[in-house]
């Protein structure tokens, strides 16, 4: 008898569900474009994060010329670099991007306590470069965001909302910033050696 009350139910329950996926017309199809505008917008955040790993090897031997005591900064700034290019998923790649940008907030924090660092040719090169491209990916960043809030906000619609989810369309997270980036760094480096020229 239950079976039987269920089976009645299913045509009211389906039949919104089925009409809505109709009256939409290419909402499957509106969907995939949005998805693939996120999947455009990511890939170009990509390019300029790669960008960025392969400023940092250069920015950070010409830093260690001037500063070879301070290991502990050159290691984090190299495991989370090493994150990022082993990070698997998006949110992974998100998530180990947020742990570079705070090391290499230290790394840069050096340059106040060393002039002769803050007046190298290389160092200053590197650093506009860098500057550059954290730009750039702030610009980036902003166009992904904007791409996943046009597909988050179309899926969440009705009627859309009532078959997105049926067809495999999840809701898709932001690449927020860190509440710690943006703060200023506190960074005790104590006292810097009296070598302060490159070997």
């Amino acid at each position: 008898m239950a079976t039987t009350t269920v089976r009645r139910m299913l045509p009211a329950i389906w039949g919104p569900v089925l009409g809505a996926i109709l009256l939409s017309g290419c909402g499957y199809n509106q969907l995939v474009g949005l998805q693939q505008n996120i999947q455009s917008a990511w890939a170009q955040v990509q390019n300029q994060l790669q960008r960025r790993n392969d400023l940092i090897p250069n920015l950070v031997n010409t830093v260690k010329g001037y500063a070879t005591h301070e290991q502990a900064v050159f290691e984090a700034v190299a495991n989370a670099r090493a994150r990022l290019l082993s990070a698997g998923t998006r949110d992974e790649q998100i998530e180990a991007a947020q742990g570079l940008n705070s090391a290499l907030g230290r790394l840069l924090a050096i340059a106040e306590q060393y002039p002769q660092l803050k007046a190298n040719e290389q160092f200053n090169r590197l650093s506009d470069e860098l500057a550059g491209t954290e730009n750039r990916i702030a610009v980036e960043r902003m166009r992904f965001n904007d791409a996943v809030r046009a597909y988050n906000t179309y899926r969440n619609s009705f009627p859309t909302v009532l078959y997105a989810g049926w067809l495999g369309f999840k809701e898709e997270k932001f690449f927020a910033a860190p509440t710690e980036a943006q703060q200023v760094p506190k960074v005790d480096f104590g006292t810097p050696t009296t070598t302060l020229a490159p070997k």
